[in-house]
């Protein structure tokens, strides 16, 4: 009698979530960690490549160009969100609607998509360049770590100004009110009351960028150079025909865990010594600007987001240029379109079936999961929230390695298959849908569902008869951000796609490196399009609400 109390529909459910996650997360995490202890040259456990790594400058260079260009695109990031930010939800500036729009795009495409973008624009050969050379104007280079921090910077500040708007509207307005009536004027308000309340979500968006950046493959290697970063290493020892290590892209992977999770704790550190709680019972006002000053806060705003927007409308533009071999020439046409149709056919069919099948999976997981964390919390239910969230801080091509290491064996042979690529967009991507469906779950009055088991009706069927229509909305905004990012994934794929299992962010990186931009523009432009239409399906759906990150 007590086993059956425990074989119950979400106990069940809980046990088979864990048991897939310790296969497909943290069996592969783990062997990528025991993989690192092995020598390469005599296969006993050793800490020769710890050892190498912090003593070799040419791996802990790496670590070093890793690390300053995480900080200082978080930096600028944040000095550029927060004022974004708070113009946006405070003030009357002209066109929020649009600017929204576009600084949310330009965050929902592939940051390798800006760095080929940014390349036409400012290369050695760029737009850019090319027009102001004649004048004497030198650009900054867009190669190497000015380049790099750039393309960061401008990719990732949406991130900032998601966390701090939403904050900054939440606010208490009282709180300010009580600090001018204390004789602050505004400015001194807004640095002593408003975003030290707001500083959690500043720090959180400021972790997105962090983490982002640290894991990001694409942008290092098409506009690094020979400033070498982790990502970019962990790919060229696991995947180079020259004589690559195993052991040491296992043990490059290791260190890069080991960073984004310090940087995590730290964060939750400094946020957990003071304590941010107030009532959003009366939202801030919006202060009303006139004059010059309206047009000064729009102006400011407008030129970030166009510069931040602008790798899409060159990829876009540049899709219609007539090519020949890799140089673009004059006039209009759709060759590159129907190159890639005939070529590429199969990269696009992968993308768009690979992503629905993880998008089906992840919105069954999404619902049960954040239920059973919510409101069912057995005794899995903390042990399932911790894993789910455990590859926010697993870069894509760690992630990859160890599923590679992992299943390109029998009895479970997955390397070459489409599946391998499901399962790792599912297990890097489940969050976000986990995460909005436990946020719509704290709006859902649990009278319903009592008044729905008290007709007589089972509390599984309540579940999914009343409670997961009722979390539907709400969950959308997950399984949105979860869509955008798995068709524009591409630091996972690119350790696990073969040749019949390429998908659109592969097919776009190999297009620009074998210089045939053409058809790279094409493909990003079909991702841009895909990633602009989904954005609009959710804003409509939700009736303007922001995205939930």
């Amino acid at each position: 009698m007590k086993i059956n109390k425990h074989l119950n529909f979400w106990n069940m459910v809980s046990l088979a979530s864990l048991v897939l996650i310790f296969l497909f997360l943290i069996y592969p995490s783990f062997s990528l960690v025991s993989e690192s202890f092995i020598s390469s040259t005599t296969g006993r456990v050793t800490l020769e490549n710890y050892v190498d790594f912090f003593s070799l400058p040419y791996y802990f260079n790496a670590l070093k160009h890793s690390l300053a260009v995480c900080f200082a695109a978080t930096l600028f990031a944040t000095l550029i969100g927060v004022p974004v930010a708070y113009f946006m939800s405070r003030t009357n500036i002209y066109f929020k609607g649009f600017l929204d729009l576009i600084i949310m795009i330009s965050l929902l495409s592939p940051p390798f998509i800006g760095a080929y973008s940014w390349i036409l624009l400012l290369g050695r050969n760029g737009w850019i360049t090319n027009l102001l050379s004649p004048l004497g104007i030198v650009m900054p280079t867009i190669y190497g770590f000015t380049g790099i921090v750039i393309v960061f910077t401008l990719k990732f500040f949406p991130y900032v100004y998601i966390y701090t708007s939403g904050a900054l509207n939440s606010i208490d307005a009282s709180l300010e009110e009580a600090a001018e009536n204390l004789g602050m004027n505004r400015l001194q308000r807004l640095f002593t009351v408003t975003f030290p309340l707001v500083m959690p979500s500043i720090t959180a968006g400021a972790l997105m960028v962090f983490m982002t950046s640290l894991a990001d493959f694409g942008t290092p290697m098409l506009i690094g150079e020979g400033y070498k970063v982790l990502p970019v290493m962990i790919y060229d020892e696991f995947m180079s025909e020259m004589g690559g290590d195993a052991t040491v892209a296992s043990t490059i992977s290791v260190v890069v865990v080991a960073c984004s999770t310090i940087v995590l704790f730290l964060q939750k550190y400094l946020i957990s010594r003071k304590s941010y709680k107030m009532n959003a019972l009366r939202p801030p006002k919006e202060t009303a600007l006139k004059g010059n000053r309206r047009v000064l806060a729009t102006l400011f705003v407008g030129v970030i987001s166009f510069i931040a927007f602008l790798p899409q409308l060159v990829v876009i533009y540049t899709s219609f240029l007539k090519t020949n071999g890799p140089l673009f020439v004059s006039g209009f046409s759709l060759d590159s379109y129907y190159d890639i149709m005939n070529k590429l056919s199969s990269n696009i069919y992968n993308t768009f079936l690979y992503s629905i099948i993880s998008i089906v999976v992840m919105l069954l997981m999404g619902l049960i999961l954040s239920y059973i964390i919510f409101k069912r919390k057995n005794r899995l239910a903390p042990i399932l929230d911790i894993l789910i969230m455990f590859p926010y801080v697993i870069p894509g091509s760690v992630l990859g390695i160890g599923l590679l290491v992992c299943f390109n064996k029998r009895p479970l042979l997955l390397s070459g298959t489409g599946f391998i690529l499901i399962v790792s967009y599912v297990i890097r991507k489940l969050a976000y849908t986990v995460r909005s469906g436990t946020a719509i779950l704290h709006q859902i009055d649990p009278s319903i569902e009592e008044a729905s088991i008290n007709l007589g009706v089972s509390p599984m069927k309540t579940f999914f008869k009343v409670t997961a229509i009722m979390m539907g909305p709400g969950i959308f905004s997950g399984l949105i951000l979860s869509w955008i990012s798995t068709i524009n994934e591409l630091s996972s794929t690119i350790i696990l796609y073969t040749g019949r299992t390429g998908t659109i962010a592969v097919a776009i990186y190999t297009e620009v490196i074998r210089d045939s931009f053409g058809s790279a523009a094409a493909l990003s432009t079909i991702l841009t399009v895909m990633s602009v239409l989904s954005l609009l399906v959710f804003k409509f759906l939700s009736r303007g609400k922001k995205v939930n990150i």
